[in-house]
């Protein structure tokens, strides 16, 4: 089975190609010659993962999936939310930036909980084409400096419920068991070889 993913992220494409392993072959934006950046001007994670896949679907007519990640802290009313990956304002994706921001912001506040919420939106030909949706959250604290050397984005200074390091101290192997993509994407391989 061949599917695109609608991302040129090569951490996120990594994690996906690792967590659906050899019975699906995904490709990337790159593999299908799309360079455009796809605008994500939705209000939803929901809505932005939709219109990436969208975008693949009608343009270049491959079955594909996109999805939309944010990270959304309790005493910070969600932020950040839709714009995690641009928290920080600027060009790019600067987590360096973005974890600072996010740090600040919190400052000595004592409630740290937050979690990380992904969506994927799928479209298939063979669905009509039909539209299905899949999340996947995971629960944790934002801790008050960065530890470890794995991951990206938020993934050292994230901790998840039930263990005493961040994402980016555990490692690809545990993460990609107990993410919020790791979730999400497990229901989709679970369609994909079902459907």
């Amino acid at each position: 089975m061949k599917i695109v993913f609608a991302t040129n992220n090569k951490n996120k494409l990594s994690e996906i190609r690792e967590i659906l392993g050899s019975r699906v072959e995904v490709l990337s934006l790159q593999d299908i010659n799309c360079n455009v950046d796809i605008p994500e001007t939705g209000n939803t994670l929901e809505e932005n993962a939709l219109q990436k896949a969208q975008y693949i679907f009608d343009n270049y007519g491959y079955d594909c999936f996109a999805d939309d990640t944010g990270l959304e802290v309790d005493a910070l009313n969600g932020e950040p939310g839709i714009y995690s990956a641009r928290y920080a304002g600027g060009e790019g994706h600067d987590s360096e930036a973005n974890m600072a921001k996010l740090l600040y912001k919190l400052g000595s506040n004592d409630n740290r909980k937050a979690h990380f919420r992904t969506v994927i939106a799928l479209i298939r030909k063979n669905d009509n084409p039909q539209v299905t949706l899949f999340e996947g959250i995971v629960y944790g604290n934002i801790i008050k400096e960065k530890r470890g050397g794995e991951g990206f984005g938020y993934d050292p200074i994230f901790e998840p419920e039930g263990y005493n390091n961040t994402f980016a101290e555990l490692g690809h192997e545990i993460k990609n068991t107990i993410s919020h993509r790791a979730k999400a994407v497990k229901k989709l391989s679970d369609y994909l070889l079902n459907n």
